[in-house]
């Protein structure tokens, strides 16, 4: 769960595990580098958690970790290539949820099995989207954007980045919760997205924090509604969209440390153990929150059912939707 306080931040301090954690196997890592893939082209918001991620790692762990990107395919083909991996400790996965919780209900052929192929380090973050209004629509809240939209039935069109994406799922989870219908144009990524809400091509859209935030304060777009359980520290005046009339509704980013299935227990601890130590240090903290990115560890034992809870939910979104990749 998102959640937006000083007890949240604190979380990881929790853990009782402060320091450097004990080596697992022998002198594991020692001299040998960790590479911590990232499905994804670098830039992204799973790029930038990998990188602050992989700087406390190395940090506590004696040792290296370094970020290598495997983009292609919604995720897919980088975690593919962990799935095959030596299951050593020396090759990790930071996964996030619109692959290892939506993807799968839309790519049958992966060449992996998400419960089978990975064992769970645990949680490291969460980010939430915000619900965006293009400034032409004049609306300044959810109440007026639904109202306009059952007033203007199917003339309404939202910006998404392609079938299954987090925006994508985001949208249609809201439209179903709301009970309207609106045009779904599809765009060639995340950025050409944002650019036909701002100019006005279309009239709403789910914006990851990272990148809604200078375009709220810039006033570029109207923000609406969060989709976190909490209002954002950092744009405290937008309410959450249960809030909103819509109760329970929630979606965010979610990042999770996965490891080859197999891997010792000790070295899957000792990783859980320096995820710990990296997520508490006040400078990784700062970085991330800046992001609009929250630490939020979580432990090798709740992985099977964070991913038994994300893909029951998304599964039964795409599927009660219709979304295909067609």
């Amino acid at each position: 769960m998102t959640c937006f306080t000083r007890r949240h931040l604190g979380l990881a301090a929790a853990f009782g595990l402060a320091g450097r954690p004990a080596r697992a196997q022998g002198d594991y890592p020692g001299s040998r580098p960790v590479t911590l893939v990232v499905a994804w082209a670098p830039g992204g918001s799973t790029d930038f958690v990998a990188r602050v991620l992989a700087q406390g790692m190395s940090a506590a762990l004696g040792g290296s970790v370094v970020v290598d990107n495997r983009p292609g395919a919604s995720g897919t083909i980088g975690h593919a290539s962990v799935a095959r991996a030596r299951p050593d400790g020396y090759t990790l996965l930071l996964g996030v949820n619109s692959t290892y919780a939506m993807a799968r209900h839309l790519f049958p052929q992966r060449g992996y099995d998400d419960e089978a192929s990975f064992a769970g380090i645990g949680r490291v973050a969460t980010t939430p989207i915000f619900l965006c209004a293009s400034n032409r629509l004049n609306v300044t809240d959810i109440k007026g954007l639904v109202a306009r939209a059952k007033q203007e039935a199917g003339t309404l069109s939202y910006a998404s980045s392609g079938a299954g994406s987090s925006a994508h799922l985001a949208t249609e989870l809201f439209l179903r919760s709301a009970g309207i219908a609106v045009q779904n144009v599809t765009y060639r990524g995340g950025a050409p997205a944002v650019q036909a809400l701002i100019a006005g091509e279309v009239e709403m859209a789910f914006v990851d924090a990272v990148t809604a935030l200078p375009l709220i304060a810039a006033r570029q777009v109207t923000a609406i509604g969060v989709s976190s359980p909490q209002r954002n520290p950092l744009a405290p005046e937008v309410p959450t969209i249960a809030e909103s009339g819509y109760p329970g509704y929630e979606c965010s980013s979610d990042f999770v440390l996965l490891a080859p299935a197999g891997t010792p227990a000790a070295v899957i601890q000792t990783l859980a153990a320096a995820k710990a130590t990296a997520l508490q240090q006040p400078e990784a903290v700062e970085k991330l929150r800046n992001g609009s990115i929250f630490p939020d560890p979580g432990t090798p034992e709740a992985w099977q059912r964070q991913l038994a809870a994300e893909s029951a939910k998304w599964g039964e979104v795409i599927r009660s939707r219709g979304i295909t990749l067609d």
